[in-house]
């Protein structure tokens, strides 16, 4: 491709990318003016969150797979479309039930198109030009972590043409359009070399398994956790192990499996999925309960309560750049310290809000850009260190089930964590009567599973390769 027709498609995949990234973040500030305009649930809260997660993650693996081998930029466009029609069906949504609906369907096509932004950026550049452009990529994580909640507060409070909250996915149509057209014209077809099976059973499976295993989490407390409820707890797990025994047969026959049990016997690759789970599923948990907290118990704004989570995002690309500079020679020691790190910040807020008294802004963003530089010593890296346990064979396989569990595990935490905070609740039927002592108390007793998940997390990382790898993106 030319330097102008490639620079173009670089765009247009970063745009996508922007997007999907910003919609993960994107409605934790508006949860609050949701749930009010919805009359929304304590677990369809965590639905709208959860759900979009659990399928981004479902769809990644598979999606990549009928990219390699119907054409990356066929599906691109294909999901691209679905998920500018899934963001209008969320703002057009007339019902709680009916946004979480929109919102699997939007993870689903995200799950399907981030995978081929990968395949266009090695098929678009030439290897010297390639580092620039997953740097770019980079940078633009960067910018969708700080815009989230800034933006999702300020189309919050702004409510254009009386929308409200809706606005929050309006904003993906017009984006997806202008990537859609100029990706028509400059986005070039790429395949890979040899065909793959689609493992169709064993996605299918999985899927199956985690929404059995998280369905009674999230939804137990409010069907009163009924026997029923545990049988489909443990019909998750069953499931769980017939998903691998089935993989252990299609790798065995010589197929490609949606995971090769064999990497599970990586001790390295398998503390690698368990420290991500952990990692980011405190991630996720953690801003869904703090933006409640901030909106219903200390009563900002969706305005405030952005500039509030702004450190956060500060931190993180402070510290980016030194643990991406220093991963080559201490990957692990930077993981480790950032968990550390981060554990220290959730630590802090539990003393800050266990008393139930607002403890102000100040307070609020010191805590939160400790834990932002803690973020960003580990999770620029986590990757690559875990993926240098791993035969360069089979790197990529294991790249895409380590970006799968580490969606799964974002859901997963949500679901849990999110539980424990509503559970704590004093009435726990109507959040939004409850005051700031309530949500002082509920927010305190998720920290300190908070810190018990970074602190495992980091005992979990000792086990990983001393340095990260080379770009496996």
């Amino acid at each position: 491709m030319s330097g102008r027709a490639a620079g173009i498609a670089l765009l247009v995949v970063l745009f996508a990318s922007f997007m999907d990234l910003l919609d993960a973040t994107i409605v934790m500030v508006a949860a609050p003016a949701i749930a009010r305009d919805l009359h929304a649930g304590d677990a369809q809260l965590q639905w709208m969150l959860a759900g979009y997660t659990l399928a981004l993650g479902s769809g990644l693996i598979t999606g990549g797979r009928i990219g390699d081998d119907f054409g990356r930029r066929r599906v691109f466009l294909t999901s691209l479309a679905a998920f500018a029609v899934a963001s209008a069906l969320c703002a057009l949504a007339p019902s709680a039930g009916a946004l979480v609906a929109a919102r699997v369907l939007q993870g689903l096509a995200g799950g399907f198109m981030v995978p081929q932004v990968f395949g266009i950026i090695r098929s678009s550049f030439a290897p010297a030009e390639m580092a620039r452009a997953f740097g770019a990529y980079g940078a633009v994580q960067g910018l969708a972590a700080v815009a989230g909640p800034l933006l999702g507060g300020l189309l919050v409070e702004a409510d254009l043409l009386g929308l409200g909250w809706r606005t929050i996915f309006w904003v993906n149509v017009p984006i997806a359009v202008v990537a859609l057209v100029l990706g028509a014209r400059v986005l070039p077809e790429s395949t890979a070399r040899q065909r793959a099976r689609l493992d169709v059973v064993g996605a299918l499976l999985a899927a199956t398994a985690v929404v059995l295993v998280l369905l009674p989490l999230v939804q137990g407390r409010e069907w009163g956790w009924p026997w029923w409820g545990w049988v489909l707890l443990g019909a998750g797990l069953l499931l769980g192990g017939a998903f691998l025994a089935h993989e252990g047969r299609v790798a065995a026959s010589g197929g490609q499996p949606v995971l090769d049990p064999a990497l599970l016997r990586l001790r390295t690759f398998a503390a690698g999925l368990a420290a991500s789970a952990l990692f980011f599923g405190a991630i996720g948990s953690f801003f869904l309960t703090l933006s409640l907290y901030l909106q219903l118990g200390t009563g900002r704004s969706a305005w405030d309560t952005g500039l509030v989570m702004l450190p956060y995002a500060i931190g993180s690309m402070i510290t980016s750049g030194i643990g991406i500079g220093l991963a080559a020679r201490a990957g692990r020691a930077l993981l480790v310290t950032g968990s550390l790190v981060l554990a220290a910040s959730q630590a802090l807020v539990w003393v800050l809000v266990r008393e139930g008294a607002d403890p102000g802004y100040w307070w609020l963003a010191l805590a939160l850009l400790v834990g932002g530089l803690g973020l960003g010593l580990a999770a620029p890296i986590l990757v690559n260190v875990v993926l240098a346990g791993v035969p360069g064979r089979d790197a990529g396989a294991a790249g895409g089930v380590l970006s799968t569990v580490t969606q799964l595990g974002g859901a997963a935490g949500i679901a849990v964590l999110g539980t424990v905070f509503f559970a704590a609740l004093a009435q726990p039927g109507s959040p939004s009567a409850a005051g700031l002592p309530a949500y002082g108390q509920a927010l305190a007793t998720v920290m300190p599973w908070q810190v018990g998940a970074y602190v495992v997390a980091a005992a979990l990382m000792l086990l990983l390769p001393r340095a990260a790898a080379a770009h496996h993106a």
